[in-house]
């Protein structure tokens, strides 16, 4: 379904529908659901309109033993590569110009002291 082309009332409103039909589908009233949840009725009949806080949302999935389908409807987003490059700090452009006393050895040994 192409959801871009509907406002997101009408995309809430299909998302209410579905998880009425998941409650149905279980054979449970909204008062039941409500009590799993946590919240109150009205809750879970808004929820079923598509108006609904994101709390009580998640709290109707635990309830309706949907949270599986939560990485479904929002993948965990890896970073950007700009943020990769963020996150690894600063890279050298150029080289210091001081160059290594007599004396210095070449290792391949990480001889830096923490």
């Amino acid at each position: 379904m192409d959801y871009t082309a509907k406002s997101p009332a009408a995309v809430a409103e299909l998302l209410g529908q579905r998880l009425k039909q998941a409650r149905l589908n279980l054979d449970l009233t909204q008062l039941e659901v409500a009590e799993r949840a946590g919240v109150g009725r009205k809750a879970v009949m808004n929820a079923e309109k598509g108006k609904v806080q994101l709390e009580a949302l998640v709290a109707i999935l635990q309830a309706l033993d949907l949270t599986t389908q939560l990485d479904n409807f929002l993948p965990p987003q890896p970073p950007s590569p700009v943020q990769l490059a963020k996150l690894q700090g600063k890279q050298r452009q150029r080289a210091s110009g001081q160059h290594k006393q007599e004396g210095d050895q070449d290792t391949d040994e990480d001889t830096t002291a923490w």
